[in-house]
């Protein structure tokens, strides 16, 4: 490093006055850690004893008795200046300006005399649309997350001058009063929009940090014409971008990490005029009994410095970790920067979408593989969001269970679900994307009866579609949902793909189809109003 570069480093470590705390009023801290690297934050991690090297690199970390989000903990701060934009009720709920005002007092109390640690990033690789944040966390593993999954910030003059739009401050150590202060509990995770601070206490989840995050730019980003979308996305070898949505645990970051295309993000993107970009720098992945032969990328990270391993198992002795130990919860994650993986966009942008694939996990076991859908089907499905909560993704979910999440990212989307479903209705349409539902879910049964489909099978479906296999084949339709069911697939035996032929009860998959049918309907219900008749004509028959 130069001496030029040096003096810089020098002065990013006492970085002061407008573009330090003041504005923030923290007081009396002890060390304050700006933007420390990832070796400087693995000997704090290590010397603080939040976590272990394990062998190969990694450390592993443990959040205690919080492994997952905690949905009934998030709330939004009702006030005048975005009172008109958000969708109030079970998701978003309200939260009183007052009370946030008092808690973060005592946040700030409770900071005096701690160490705090400070990454200063970007989330948006798009320049056009980048939102510049600070994460201040009390943990330096949680700093280390922030700067694994944020776009970081390498020129240093840039980083000196460095001025947040919103600030994120993470305290797990910090619980709330439930009764003083308003929380449905101890942890909390509050949104002040009109303040631009999210305020994040008594859960050491670190996903906690990104989905406010990504909260944050769904609720801006319309406002600018951009769809914000749950999905990862990736780009062919011929520069055809597709996007997968789909919910934790519906294989969203296994699939789109495909040896054969390159990774533009795993979670969270953008869908502007000028095409798809990035809002991360990293990714977050589900490792439970990940397997070196179907995800071999992923694995890779798994034994790789710079990698944070959540919950998983590990060796005191050997040091070695055990993918397939799920003792402390189903949702075992690593949190490593993209350019972990080999196959990527480093720029974190590609074009207009070819392919829209929606990505379920049917309980129920009774919806195709793959099915293709017309863009009335599509802005019907995506509404609904229908897939199966995965156990270990939230707090008291033990095995799958039926949910409609809409936009497929309820949990994270601010403002009313028809306002991104018109967003995204009209891209597909100007853009002529090919929009495909595929269940990576049961077959031959229901949860408990049938088993899950070969990840094998649907990597050939989606290869297969992606690589327009899929136009020149004949199509049958669903009789319950409606579905346009290719009759074949190259690799795939063909009566996989009406799922009605994998069953042994006949009857029982009709009773089961009819249910599903009737939860589609009423799960519906509170859209009707909002969409056109076309739309609403293209849910099941039932």
């Amino acid at each position: 490093m130069s001496e030029e570069n040096k003096t810089r480093r020098r002065e990013i470590n006492n970085i002061d006055g407008q573009y330090g705390l003041d504005y923030l009023k923290l007081k009396n801290l002890n060390q304050v850690y700006w933007n420390p690297t990832t070796a400087k934050l693995y000997e704090e991690i290590i010397q603080r004893r939040e976590g272990l090297l394990s062998h190969m690199g990694p450390v592993v970390v443990r959040t205690g008795a919080y492994t997952g989000r905690s949905p009934n903990d998030k709330f939004i701060v009702k006030e005048p200046s975005t009172e008109k934009n958000i969708s109030w009720g079970k998701v978003n709920r309200p939260f009183d300006p007052e009370k946030f005002e008092d808690l973060w007092h005592r946040m700030q109390a409770y900071l005096q005399g701690k160490d705090v640690f400070i990454q200063d990033n970007h989330i948006g690789a798009d320049p056009k649309y980048k939102i510049p944040l600070r994460i201040i966390t009390e943990y330096a593993w949680q700093s280390l997350f922030a700067r694994n999954m944020f776009n970081r910030i390498l020129d240093f003059d840039e980083l000196k001058n460095h001025v947040p739009e919103y600030t994120i401050v993470v305290l797990p150590g910090f619980k709330a009063i439930p009764e003083i202060d308003g929380t449905n509990s101890e942890a909390f995770i509050l949104l002040h929009l009109a303040k631009k601070m999210v305020l994040i206490g008594g859960t050491s989840y670190a996903g906690e940090i990104k989905k406010s995050a990504f909260t944050l730019m769904n609720f801006v980003l319309p406002f600018e014409d951009v769809l914000p979308m749950h999905c990862s996305a990736n780009v062919g070898v011929k520069g055809d971008t597709a996007l997968f949505f789909g919910l934790s645990g519906t294989g969203k970051t296994t699939l789109s990490a495909d040896p054969n295309r390159r990774l533009i993000g795993d979670d969270e993107h953008g869908w502007s005029e000028q095409g798809v970009f990035n809002f991360e720098g990293g990714c977050y992945a589900k490792v439970i009994r990940l397997s070196p032969e179907a995800e071999p990328e992923i694995y890779e990270t798994t034994r790789r410095f710079g990698t944070i391993l959540e919950n998983v198992a590990i060796d005191p002795y050997t040091r070695r970790v055990d993918l397939d130990d799920a003792s402390l919860t189903e949702n075992t994650r690593a949190s490593y920067p993209i350019t972990h993986l080999e196959h990527i966009v480093p720029e974190g942008m590609g074009g207009h979408p070819k392919n829209v694939i929606f990505l379920t996990a049917d309980a129920f076991g009774v919806l195709p593989p793959i099915s293709r859908l017309t863009p009335e089907q599509a802005m019907y499905q995506f509404l609904l969001g229908y897939t199966a909560k995965v156990a270990g993704t939230e707090r008291g979910i033990t095995e799958p269970e039926a949910t409609f999440s809409s936009c497929f990212g309820a949990p994270f989307m601010p403002q009313h679900p028809t306002v991104y479903a018109e967003l995204l209705g009209d891209k597909i349409n100007h853009h002529h994307a090919a929009v495909w539902l595929v269940n990576t879910g049961w077959i031959g049964g229901p949860f408990g009866v049938g088993k899950r489909i070969s990840i094998k099978y649907t990597r050939t479906l989606l290869n297969s579609a992606l690589e327009g296999k899929l136009d020149q084949v004949n199509y049958q339709k669903d009789p319950v949902f409606g579905l346009s069911v290719p009759a074949s697939c190259p690799g795939v035996p063909s009566e996989i793909l009406m799922p009605k032929n994998t069953w042994q009860d006949k009857k029982a998959y009709d009773e089961q189809a009819r249910k599903l049918a009737r939860l589609f309907r009423e799960n519906f219900r509170e859209y009707e109003k909002h969409v056109s008749q076309d739309v609403l004509k293209a849910g099941p028959a039932v």
